[in-house]
């Protein structure tokens, strides 16, 4: 049984505990909406991941039992907006703002009413989870309250010990003061406003301009992605060294993925120099020949600080011209091609060779072509 299944498993008798009279499709529909849409994430989680993916679950349900299950949508959207208005971050801050303006009569709610419908207009990570949810259940009622939950949930999530919503009302005072003071009332005097807004900390201040915070965001969900991957893929190497080499060459690759030179690694591990470039040597040609075309390869010459794209094989400026002037022109195309896609298929492609094995073969010559002037730099 998958990860997620074991937990869909769980919430399935959870739910029935606490929902008796509901039918099985709701229930689905439920655990559908839980456990997400990316089921195969869980599979790779680490145990103590796990454990924070758990229990982002169970908040997630916690949202919807406490405030949305079981209620009109109407009532439903009042506590939405009620349960947002009343965080006095962001009360405060919306507060001091009209209070600052010129159109006083708005009041907090009704900002808030704003920026949610400009967050359903514009958010892209909200409109991929709305679209998940039209995917879980066909009934309006469900998927409305389901869509409300998520909402709430999207909006307190944590950045910079802020909740998101306080991003997006900095992203909304944006909008609407782009063209920035175009007249001032003769019976009124100018205010000057500062840049910051200061939060309940009082060592702590929210920049108005501070307009990245919003994409590092977006960004972070990718991020911990690929570093889970990377974690993956690290443990499946050291285990392919520990039982192609031995336990030298797994001791030597963490020694170097923390940033050791050589000469640093030789005394750590007692080895003569030589030997332990030796010993480099023959991790690079396992990666490159047998592991990494099974695997992804720019993570494992990400690590070892030799992947083509980012590091031009890990040679300097110097012995990569050398290497260049080497090369043919089919392998030029190719170097380029692969600095620029993101996978030897689609440099295969691009280049229309018969089969993507061939590129493979090609690529880990020109690796271990440019190693080897790599190696003759370091003698």
């Amino acid at each position: 049984m998958s990860v997620a299944e074991d937990i869909a498993q769980e919430w399935r008798l959870r739910l029935q505990r606490d929902h008796p009279n509901q039918n099985a499709d709701v229930l689905d529909s439920l655990i559908e909406w839980l456990i997400g849409e990316d089921k195969q994430r869980y599979e790779d989680l680490e145990a103590s991941d796990l454990g924070i993916a758990r229990r982002a679950i169970d908040y997630r349900y916690r949202i919807l039992q406490q405030r949305y299950w079981d209620v009109s949508p109407e009532r439903a959207y009042r506590q939405l907006i009620k349960r947002l208005s009343s965080l006095f971050l962001i009360r405060n801050k919306v507060g001091t703002w009209i209070a600052l303006s010129r159109d006083r009569q708005r009041s907090v709610v009704d900002v808030i009413q704003e920026i949610i419908q400009e967050m359903l207009q514009s958010d892209r990570n909200l409109a991929q989870q709305l679209g998940w949810i039209a995917s879980c259940t066909e009934s309006p009622r469900l998927r409305n309250l389901l869509t409300l939950a998520t909402i709430e949930e999207y909006c307190l999530r944590p950045i910079r010990n802020q909740p998101l919503i306080v991003y997006r009302f900095v992203n909304y005072l944006r909008r609407i003061q782009k063209g920035g003071m175009t007249q001032v009332p003769s019976s009124e005097k100018i205010r000057l406003i500062s840049e910051e807004i200061s939060g309940d900390n009082p060592d702590s201040t929210l920049s108005l301009l501070d307009f990245e915070a919003v994409s590092v965001y977006e960004e972070q969900q990718n991020l911990t992605e690929q570093q889970i991957a990377r974690e993956r893929v690290k443990t499946q190497f050291m285990n392919y060294l520990a039982d192609t080499l031995d336990e030298t060459a797994v001791d030597w690759l963490e020694l170097y993925l923390k940033g050791y030179s050589q000469e640093a690694i030789a005394k750590r591990l007692g080895l003569p120099t030589r030997q332990v470039y030796r010993l480099r040597e023959k991790v690079s040609y396992h990666a490159i020949k047998v592991f990494t075309l099974k695997e992804q390869p720019d993570l494992v010459f990400g690590w070892l600080k030799t992947s083509l794209k980012h590091h031009n094989f890990g040679l300097t400026p110097a012995e990569w011209e050398a290497f260049w002037q080497q090369r043919t022109d089919a392998e030029r195309r190719l170097l380029t091609a692969c600095k620029q896609l993101d996978s030897l298929e689609k440099a295969a492609r691009q280049l229309n060779y018969k089969s993507t094995k061939q590129v493979q073969t090609l690529w880990a010559q020109l690796y271990l072509d440019a190693q080897a002037i790599r190696s003759q730099g370091d003698d």
